[in-house]
């Protein structure tokens, strides 16, 4: 498979049906090794399935698992601190300019001061129904969540500030 680092991609996200659920524009391609995608952008423009569109606000580094069960966005807060937010999501591939994954709703939300937060479990018990996820998926989905918050505890890749800021000056200096 071709390594797209230095490459600039857009991030496209589905719902378990195949459906459209969200589209980043303009991110940069800082590492493509054999376990992550590592993306960073300045200010990327978003598009949702409904339509309205936004920027982010903070300087971003996203970190695409290609093996495991989610993917993190780390934000760069203005008080120096990182946020990192968490999408349990199925892994994610590169197909023709896009970094593309399957969202499957639960989030976890890890603040500057190491405090964390599960995140959209309602909209995740309506989409398991609505959606279908299979037993399967619930199961992986579940152990997803345990693994991430044991990174987060041991404070490893992806949730090494230290490593998330170096991946950032690399964009900076590309």
């Amino acid at each position: 498979m071709k390594d797209i680092t230095g490459e600039w991609v857009r991030i496209k996200a589905f719902k378990h049906d195949g459906a459209f659920h969200r589209l980043w524009s303009h991110n940069y391609v800082v590492l493509d090794d054999e376990q992550y995608y590592v993306l960073a952008s300045s200010r990327s423009y978003v598009i949702e399935n409904n339509g309205r569109r936004w920027h982010t606000k903070e300087p971003s580094l996203f970190i695409f698992s290609k093996t495991e069960w989610f993917n993190v966005i780390a934000m760069f807060k203005n008080d120096g601190t990182i946020t990192y937010y968490v999408n349990i999501a199925s892994p994610s591939i590169y197909d023709r300019g896009f970094i593309k994954f399957v969202d499957y709703d639960l989030d976890i939300k890890l603040f500057g001061d190491g405090s964390t937060r599960l995140l959209d479990v309602g909209e995740y018990k309506r989409h398991a129904k609505l959606l279908g996820y299979n037993e399967d998926i619930r199961n992986i989905l579940t152990e997803a969540v345990s693994h991430v918050y044991q990174l987060i505890q041991n404070h490893v890749f992806p949730f090494d500030d230290n490593k998330i800021r170096q991946y950032f000056r690399k964009f900076e200096r590309d």
